[in-house]
């Protein structure tokens, strides 16, 4: 019996007429959002409390408590998991390793600090843009996991600024000058290495190197909880969690203004739920990703059946945003009821990809958006970003819905460039309004656009 997925596709533009038509009905898409939500149930942790100043912590910026925390997460997985309690207080730290069934608990007024020397951050297996390697630790990181969380009301401080972590992306405007060491290097012989195949364990950077490390990075762990916590001044990435499955990110507030500091990078995830969170950041806001080239097709891994609601989103470079690490494939993902404003954010929703990715991005919907101002566009699926066409691995996607999205000003409403020998197909926009739109929509190597509803500029767009 052939899907009815692929009798859309092979149909072509009159398809999709009929999967808008259906999507009113019985077969709306949107009916798959609870059953997802019911897999995605945030750990519980017994009520016992292991107080990191117990174990030799100090709270006064100055003492190095990294053994305080190794030693508070230590006992409470011995004793079968609850809380480890930062109080109030600045408690400077390295690296921090969590175990099955603790809780980092940071209380109101706490602050973890992190360290900026280098050397205080050990080797790790870890991705970097989407590629894997051993490289420095994420200040926050749990290696094949069950049952972990970090919440509270309190602060994760990246300490990362213009003279420390961000200069090694290599900008001028941010501490970086010729002849000072940046990033490049060392990226594009991980991307060779990458390309080559490698084994992962040779793929050894760390001390001597200068890829910076993420913040918050969950790595194969299963029911994984980040709430209520404020990130701040991350080197890069803030919140990653890689190869996971039961992911609930909620309440949280996330700013950084330095290079490639995206909000939250579910990368090659499954059932994630980002709820009520706050983003105003250097890079993407929400950033979806499934690994990158070579290295991606190896792993293969998708992200699948993502939810995102009640997010705000200021400044950044895309609001919900999937790729470019793309590799492992993308679907179901549904964002709905979150306000993009900022004329320093670039796009509301917005696919990258390219024919170095390859990889298929399918069943992406987003309804109820309140945009304000962004810079750019409403909707972008561009197949132009960084290599283009330059690449053997032709990039699909198809079915995105985008429903009840107001908008005030942009460059564009729409901005869709595929590949003629693969175009984009199958995209709706419905019940819309767009108002100041300075350029008219670009639509290349689009199969299957359907507007229903829509106003741009006051009028209405066909």
């Amino acid at each position: 019996m052939i899907s009815r997925r692929t009798f859309l596709e092979a149909l072509g533009a009159s398809a999709f007429a009929s999967f808008r038509a259906l999507a009113q009905g019985p077969e709306d898409p949107w009916r798959a959002v609870p059953d997802i939500l019911s897999r995605v149930k945030p750990p519980t942790f017994p009520p016992r409390d292991f107080d990191v100043t117990t174990f030799g912590g100090v709270g006064d910026n100055t003492k190095d408590c990294t053994a305080a925390f190794r030693d508070a997460i230590g006992a409470c997985a011995r004793a079968g998991g609850g809380r480890v309690v930062v109080p109030k207080g600045d408690f400077l730290s390295g690296a921090i390793e969590l175990k099955s069934g603790v809780n980092l608990h940071v209380a109101d007024g706490a602050t973890i600090r992190f360290a900026r020397d280098a050397n205080r951050y050990p080797l790790v297996l870890t991705r970097w843009e989407g590629t894997e390697l051993m490289n420095f630790s994420p200040f926050i990181y749990a290696f094949e996991q069950t049952n972990i969380a970090v919440t509270g009301s309190g602060t994760l401080d990246g300490n990362a600024d213009c003279a420390h972590w961000w200069p090694w992306k290599g900008r001028t405007d941010c501490g970086w000058q010729r002849g000072d060491a940046s990033q490049d290097a060392d990226r594009q012989r991980l991307m060779e290495m990458a390309e080559r195949g490698v084994p992962v364990p040779q793929r050894v950077f760390g001390a001597g190197h200068y890829l910076r490390p993420q913040f918050v990075q969950p790595y194969r762990c299963t029911n994984v909880l980040i709430e209520g916590v404020r990130l701040i001044n991350s080197p890069m990435w803030q919140v990653h969690p890689v190869l996971c499955t039961n992911v609930t990110v909620k309440d949280l507030s996330i700013q950084a203004a330095g290079p490639n500091t995206d909000g939250c990078d579910p990368e090659s995830c499954r059932d994630v739920l980002i709820t009520n969170c706050s983003f105003d950041t250097g890079d993407d806001c929400i950033a979806i990703k499934a690994g990158r080239n070579a290295d991606g097709r190896r792993v293969n891994v998708p992200s699948e059946n993502i939810v995102i609601r009640n997010c705000r989103m200021k400044n950044g470079h895309g609001g919900v945003t999937i790729g470019s690490e793309c590799s492992g494939g993308t679907r179901n993902v549904f964002a709905e009821d979150c306000e993009l404003d900022s004329p320093a954010l670039e796009f509301a929703v917005r696919i990258k990809t390219n024919a170095m990715r390859g990889g298929t991005i399918e069943n992406v919907f987003a309804r109820r958006l309140r945009v304000g101002q962004v810079a750019k566009a409403a909707l972008t699926i561009d197949f132009y970003y960084e290599e283009g066409e330059r690449g053997r691995f032709t990039p699909t996607v198809h079915n995105v819905a985008l429903d009840q999205v107001t908008m005030r000003r942009a460059e564009y409403a729409l901005y869709l460039r595929g590949f003629a020998g693969s175009p984009i197909r199958n995209v709706s926009v419905t019940n819309s309004d767009f108002g100041a739109v300075a350029k008219p929509n670009v639509t290349e190597h689009v199969v299957g656009l359907s507007l229903a509803n829509v106003r741009i500029n006051g009028r209405l767009a066909r």
